[in-house]
């Protein structure tokens, strides 16, 4: 079995916080899924239209303490392990270490097993988690029941300066987490791993300065952004489509999501620095800022 997939963000809350939002069944129902269950030490579950594979729990908790929670979650016929990991940066600073095993990045671009869904399932979930702890409006959550992915959010920002980050490839690169490259006309190329990454880039196919923008994602559909500006503030309507209905494409619309809980702390938080960290080789903390 291959490395467990690891995911780490800061948190603006002390760890005593952060432990009751992941153990606790009301908070878990804000930030994490429709449906959860919880009775330290001994059940530990969410379900929901939110959660992969949610029609029943599925989950069995392994170990909970102070600082650590793991429990066995299966999933397309595997016993996958979920653990978080809390460590004290500060008394109001919390990095959350999330391990997920049996994690497949091919699946997740194909469609081909519910164990692709799993990065960008936690990816939003942490987002939502912060957003959360820290008191700011949560990001819609995939609804992995749904064939209409459709959902909007509201930026305190104009909409001249949403659209300069959504089409400025040094802006969506920072506010993203991932290099993107972008030709912002019609016709021109959208690249993940930026527009020397060799890999095939998807199309720019519509694009009207400060009001939208679509991305031609081929087999994985079409993406726009919408933009409307309303007394300084600006909301945007995220749309994907002409995808095959019967396989949508949740992985990657997922991970835009949480994409899109980032845009809106870029815009909206003085000093803004990502909630994502990295770990170097000594399994210590640094900033991806």
């Amino acid at each position: 079995m291959s490395e467990p997939m690891m995911l780490r963000a800061r948190v603006q809350a002390p760890v005593k916080e952060v432990r009751h939002a992941l153990t606790d069944a009301e908070a878990l129902r804000v930030w994490l899924a429709e449906h959860a269950e919880v009775e330290l030490p001994h059940i530990y579950r969410f379900w929901g239209r939110h959660t992969p594979e949610g029609d029943v729990p599925r989950q069995r908790l392994l170990h909970v303490d102070d600082h650590t929670l793991r429990f066995a979650w299966p999933l397309g016929g595997e016993e996958t392990i979920t653990e978080f990991r809390l460590t004290e940066e500060s008394a109001e600073s919390t990095f959350v270490t999330l391990s997920q095993t049996h994690f497949s990045f091919r699946d997740g671009m194909t469609g081909g097993s519910v164990l692709g869904l799993l990065q960008t399932f936690w990816s939003l979930a942490l987002a939502n988690l912060v957003d959360h702890l820290e008191g700011r409006e949560l990001t819609p959550k995939c609804d992995y029941t749904a064939t209409d992915l459709r959902e909007e959010i509201v930026i305190a920002a104009s909409a001249e300066a949403v659209f300069d980050s959504l089409t400025d490839s040094e802006k969506v690169t920072q506010w993203f987490g991932f290099p993107v490259g972008i030709e912002p006309y019609v016709g021109g190329r959208y690249a993940m791993g930026g527009l020397d990454a060799g890999s095939e880039p998807a199309k720019i196919v519509d694009l009207a300065p400060g009001r939208s923008l679509s991305v031609d994602w081929g087999p994985l559909g079409v993406t726009t952004w919408e933009l409307e500006e309303s007394e300084g503030k600006t909301r945007l309507t995220f749309v994907q489509s002409g995808f095959d209905s019967g396989h949508p494409p949740y992985a990657p619309w997922s991970g835009w999501l949480s994409g899109l809980a980032e845009l809106r702390r870029f815009h909206e938080l003085a000093g803004w620095r990502p909630i994502w960290l990295d770990m170097d080789a000594s399994d210590g903390v640094t900033t991806t800022a």
